[in-house]
Order: C-alpha cells, then structure tokens, then sequence
C-alpha cells in the first residue's frame, strides 16, 4: 500500500503553527453577571477574537451580586483541579471605574488569575501562595476602541487580557508593571482548636443547591479535638455576636447515615467540616447563610 505525505508547505505551516495554536492554555471565566442577559456572551466574543483555539470555560456566573467573598471562595475551591498555566478571569467588580487596581496574579502552583484587587484574590493568596502580582497595563492589553467606557472592565480589561495571557499573544512580564507580592484581603475567622477542645472558624459558602452549611475547618482540626465517627458534636452558629443556631448531630460519613430529616456533621469534597440535613435544607430551615462575618464552633459532646 502506498503511503502517502502532507505537503512539504503544509507541514512547515503545521509547525509554525505548533507554538501558539496547540500551545493555548484553559481560560475559565467567574462573573456575578448571571446568564440573562449578553455580557458573558460578550467576554466570550473578546476572548474568541483574540485566538479562536482558546478553549474557554465557566466556573460559575451565579456569584450573588458584589458578593467578592463568595467570587474569593469559588477560585479557591476550583483552582487546584485545574491544570498548572490555566487562567481565570473573576470579575466581581462593585468598585468598576475607580481607583482599585487591575491585576494578575501568578500563584505558586502556577496558575493565574485576572482580576479587581479587591478581597476575590483572599482565600488563593492564602492557600496557594503569591508568585508575584502585575497591574494590567491598560495602555497595552485593552480591547481597541474601548477606551471611553469605564463599567464593563469585564470584557474590556480582563477578558481582553486573560485571552492574550491564555493564548501566549503575550508574557505574564508583559501583562504590565510589577506590584509588591501581597494583595487586598477579606478579613476572617480562621480555623482553630482551643484548649478545651473546641473547634472555631467561618462558614465560608453555603452548598447552595442542597442547603449544607460547609465550614473551614479541616478533618486534623476534627481529629485533634477527639472528635471521632459516630460521636456528636455540639453546634453553634452565629452571624456577628449573634447565635443563629445551638444544637447536636453525629459525625458521620454521609447523609444516609442518618434518618431523613434528621441533622448531621460530616467532611465535604474538601475534607472540610460540614452540617446538613438528610433530604432537607439546613441553611433554609435553621436560616443560616456564609460569609467571612458567619461563625461556626464544635465540641465533642454526648
């Protein structure tokens, strides 16, 4: 059988082409814009026009209006399943048009994200660390003939920028200007063991279609305080000073563990503590909701 071969200009192009079109990283966008209307469509539309083999991804459009803490939470929850190079663009943006900085940020696992340095880069600084953080050179990476608007920075700035960075049109050194390793942070209540064996820290996101209430304290922050499966643990919740909620459930594996109903404690995808109800909503019935000013404690009890 004879075997036939590309053209010899065919495959010198398909080798020029090797770096930039088989090379394009993820790009992952995060917005509070919902999907009524077309301005994802449009950061979409950006990114496409910068390289059309950009493979562009959601993590989620349905961040509570303005709501940076819960934009700082979702990238911190999503970012280490995605490959090192990925680049995310979060744009929960309440202060667009004013003197906030537009940044990108490389972590040291190597990812990257575009955004408002205004709190959305908390929780990824804190748990995946700063490699260094560049302010967006507006002269450079903005989208041509955008310059009179100042309320869609979202497609104009950082889709713009996210695709060029993405798609390797550009370095990170030539996103803009080096800023000091630190950026904006939300304040919060960390996870921690008291002496007496009981467990403080933040109810940071709600498992919003179901209703579980997830906390930051890990399972060696459980297993320190002797808190083991089948024990109970006396909860309180609280917004503020507040108490929301004071009550008991078992540390169990999983909801069917429990009557239906019936409340319980157990370790979400994070490994991190957390209460439901089996087949019901805790945060609806016991009116709970997240934020770095919601409190949570346990205790071993009876």
């Amino acid at each position: 059988m004879a075997i036939r071969t590309l053209p010899r200009a065919l495959v010198l192009a398909l080798s020029l082409m090797g770096s930039s079109a088989f090379a394009n990283e993820a790009l992952v966008f995060q917005t509070d814009f919902g999907l009524k209307d077309g301005a994802v469509s449009a950061m979409k539309g950006v990114a496409f026009g910068v390289d059309r083999t950009l493979p562009l991804q959601d993590l989620t459009h349905e961040i509570p209006a303005y709501n940076i803490w819960e934009a700082s939470y979702r990238l911190y929850q999503t970012l280490n399943y995605w490959p090192k190079g990925t680049v995310f663009v979060s744009v929960v943006d309440p202060g667009v048009g004013t003197d906030r900085h537009s940044v990108v940020l490389k972590t040291k696992s190597g990812h990257y994200i575009v955004s408002p340095d205004n709190g959305t880069l908390t929780l990824v600084a804190e748990h995946f660390g700063i490699e260094a953080v560049r302010q967006i050179d507006e002269k450079r990476n903005r989208l041509k003939g955008s310059e009179k608007s100042y309320t869609f920075h979202g497609r104009d700035v950082y889709a713009y920028t996210g695709a060029r960075l993405a798609s390797g049109v550009i370095s990170f050194e030539q996103v803009g200007p080096l800023l000091p390793a630190e950026v904006v942070t939300i304040p919060y209540q960390p996870a921690v063991a008291e002496k007496d064996g009981t467990l403080k820290g933040t109810i940071p996101i709600l498992d919003v279609q179901y209703g579980n209430v997830w906390t930051n304290i890990d399972d060696a922050l459980l297993t320190k305080a002797g808190i083991n499966k089948g024990d109970n643990a006396c909860i309180r919740i609280s917004e503020g000073d507040a108490l929301k909620y004071e009550g008991k459930a078992p540390y169990v594996s999983s909801f069917g563990d429990v009557p239906e109903g019936q409340p319980l404690v157990y370790l979400n995808s994070l490994l991190q503590v957390s209460v439901a109800l089996n087949m019901d909503s805790f945060a609806t019935k016991h009116q709970v909701q997240s934020g770095a000013n919601w409190h949570v404690s346990l205790k071993k009890c009876g």
